[in-house]
């Protein structure tokens, strides 16, 4: 049961795309659109295979200082995988062995060596809220994702800012995801802009 809410949360994440960034984070600059990025978000066994999960994430170029900068993304700095692969990484080394943590997201289906589990669980990424599921501490981060993907059901999308939500990262664009389906918050979205464009101007 662990196992199919662990894949079903990070295959959830399967070709989503974040391309929302306001302005430049180094020196808060415009930015323009530049090109689009795969990044591998994690590895999975699927019927006795490898499977990478990859979403697709936007980069920008800044007028003022001239660089480049990537999309609001769920991705820790300097990680090769998606921030819920890290929260798990962490939250199971926090009581368990480096090398068992390896083996035990093995053993529900994630593929991720264990030097990088070191690398990652001695990095400090702030707190991470996990949860007793069937007697087993999971972040948060993948228990929302799990529940989003149920919500929004088989063959619906998923966008870029719900994802980022339920994986704890700010963003201006999006409700929290245990308040509303995936679905109704969309309609609810909807309906504020079109409220919001029926609005007569106050000059």
């Amino acid at each position: 049961m662990v196992m199919d809410i662990v894949l079903t949360a990070l295959s959830a994440c399967e070709g989503v795309e974040f391309s929302d960034r306001p302005s430049c984070p180094s020196c808060g600059g415009e930015v323009q659109g530049y090109d689009t990025r795969k990044k591998q978000f994690a590895v999975i066994l699927e019927n006795e295979e490898e499977r990478v999960i990859q979403v697709r994430v936007k980069r920008f170029y800044c007028k003022s200082c001239k660089t480049y900068c990537y999309a609001d993304e769920p991705f820790y700095p300097d990680t090769r995988f998606g921030s819920p692969v890290i929260d798990l990484c962490k939250t199971f080394a926090a009581t368990i062995p480096f090398c068992r943590t390896a083996t035990h997201l093995h053993q529900l289906g994630i593929i991720i060596d264990r030097s990088s589990v070191r690398n990652y669980a001695k990095r400090d990424f702030g707190k991470i809220q996990t949860a007793d599921i069937f007697n087993m501490q999971l972040p948060f981060s993948i228990i929302s994702l799990s529940s989003l993907a149920a919500r929004a059901g088989e063959g619906n999308g998923i966008e870029g800012a719900e994802v980022l939500a339920a994986c704890g990262f700010p963003s201006a664009h999006r409700a929290a995801p245990h308040l509303l389906p995936a679905g109704e918050k969309r309609e609810q979205r909807n309906k504020q802009e079109e409220k919001k464009e029926r609005q007569p101007n106050s000059s």
